[in-house]
C-alpha cells in the first residue's frame, strides 16, 4: 500500500495541487521555468514534502505531492508559493519590480487523490503539459526538453 510512517502513524496523503502565477501570465518558459522547478523540489524536500509527478507549465503549476499529516495543505502551500516567490525574485529580479513583490496569484486549486487513482493524476498532468505545448504551439524538439518541465 506503500504507507509512510512517523512515530505512532501510518500515513498516505496525496493531494493534486495546481496554481498559477499572478493574473496567470504566461511566462514560465526557458531558464525561469528551470528555476521555478529547481525551487520547488529544493523547498519540497526541505518541508519532507515527497513530489510524486508534477509539470512547470507556461501559466500553472501541477503538483502530486505527499505531504505528511503533521503539515496542513495550507501550511505547505503558504510555505511553498510564499518562500518559493522570495526566490524567485532573487535569481531573477527584473520579475521583482512589476509584479510589486507578487509572483504567485492569491489560492489554488487542491484535490486529494483517493477519488482518483496516483495513475490517473500522474497521466492527467502529463497529457496537460502536451496539450499545452499543442495549444500555444510550442515545438518540441526532442523528448528531453518535453521531460525537463516534468519533475521529479
Amino acid at each position: 500500500m506503500n504507507n509512510k510512517s512517523l512515530a505512532h502513524t501510518k500515513w498516505k496523503c496525496q493531494y493534486h495541487i495546481v496554481f498559477i502565477p499572478k493574473y496567470r501570465r504566461k511566462i514560465m518558459y526557458g531558464k525561469l521555468r528551470a528555476e521555478i522547478r529547481e525551487i520547488l523540489i529544493r523547498l519540497c524536500k526541505y518541508k519532507g514534502i515527497e513530489i510524486i509527478e508534477g509539470a512547470v507549465c507556461i501559466d500553472h503549476v501541477h503538483m502530486l505531492v505527499s505531504i505528511p499529516p503533521k503539515i496542513s495543505v495550507s501550511e505547505a502551500m503558504g510555505y511553498l508559493k510564499g518562500r518559493s516567490a522570495i526566490q524567485i525574485f532573487e535569481k531573477v529580479p527584473e520579475y521583482k519590480n512589476n509584479w510589486n513583490k507578487e509572483f504567485w496569484a492569491r489560492g489554488y486549486y487542491v484535490v486529494t487523490v483517493g477519488n482518483m487513482t496516483e495513475k490517473v493524476t500522474k497521466e492527467y498532468i502529463v497529457n496537460d503539459t502536451i496539450k499545452m505545448y499543442k495549444n500555444y504551439n510550442i515545438k518540441m524538439y526532442n523528448k528531453v526538453h518535453f521531460f525537463d518541465m516534468l519533475f521529479p
